[in-house]
């Protein structure tokens, strides 16, 4: 039998000494603090950390600076490939093999599960590459004590390159492009602008409808815990047939609370993500 194990409910507490978060004009200017789980095997270790709220209500989960608050999945630490640079979080590729080197690779998360909210992270991939952003995801572990992958048990904003990486020919329609819910649903109409340039993704989740923005456009819309969610998943790569656990977790995504981290992908390529922000929508 799998275990599957999730972190503490953690609350937004508004530095002040607000008991409960609320971005709302009282608020901004002010900073939040976020209760992170910093650990997945072992004692269970809680660190808080202090982060700005803006004028529109978004906190903002990386500052250029640091990485406050983020850890591998499945890991108390950050791999070493991902580095902060110039004001980015950038993940060391294949293609520089020297400065790849000797260095760990792996996902990335933000170590707080949210569950109504509104992520906005601005990206910029290399030439012919891919990566991901993944929300509501689990670290859920395997029947040998590792971790499945985060991919199994949360929905991906599709990160890539789509002139040059192959991927974006694969799928159904489109289905693996750009800010798509990757292999099931195409972001459309697709505005991404070429690798080397920023784009924005910005992903909505309130009560179950999730909606994905590109560079300002809506570009999809569904709603998960639905029949149609699952016969979504019953036409992609994660069918009950095809992956039986990932069909599992995906059909409850969120697990037991309708909550999770927000992730990014090493897919091995160059990637780099800055002005990440959220807005929690209850």
């Amino acid at each position: 039998m799998k275990k599957v194990l999730f972190s503490m409910a953690c609350a937004l507490l508004v530095a002040s000494g607000t008991p409960s978060f609320a971005a709302d004009k009282k608020t901004a200017g002010k900073t939040v603090q976020i209760i992170c789980s910093q650990g997945f095997q072992g004692p269970e270790l809680w660190d808080k950390h202090e982060f700005p709220i803006d004028k529109k209500g978004y906190i903002t989960i990386f500052d250029g600076k640091t990485m406050a608050g983020w850890r591998g999945y499945g890991k108390t630490y950050i791999p070493s490939r991902w580095v902060v640079e110039d004001g980015t979080i950038h993940f060391i590729g294949n293609q520089d093999a020297e400065k790849a080197k000797g260095k760990e690779g792996g996902d990335i998360i933000f170590a707080h599960k949210f569950k109504n909210f509104e992520l906005s992270i601005d990206w910029k991939i290399c030439k012919g590459g891919n990566s991901g952003i993944f929300y509501l995801a689990q670290e859920v572990a395997n029947d040998k004590g590792g971790l499945e992958p985060i991919f199994i048990s949360a929905p991906e904003s599709q990160v890539l390159d789509n002139v040059n990486h192959p991927d974006a020919k694969l799928g159904k329609d489109g289905n693996r492009m750009s800010s798509s819910l990757y292999d099931m649903i195409p972001a459309k109409p697709q505005n991404q602008k070429p690798y080397g340039q920023w784009n924005n993704t910005t992903i909505r989740v309130d009560n179950g409808t999730i909606t994905h923005f590109q560079n300002g456009k809506q570009v999809l819309q569904y709603k998960v815990w639905t029949p149609e969610w699952v016969e979504l998943l019953q036409t992609s790569k994660f069918s009950e047939k095809a992956w039986p656990t990932a069909f599992k977790l995906l059909k409850n995504v969120g697990g037991p609370n309708h909550e999770g981290f927000i992730g990014l992908q090493d897919h091995g390529d160059d990637v780099w993500y800055r002005n990440i922000k959220v807005k929690i929508l209850d």
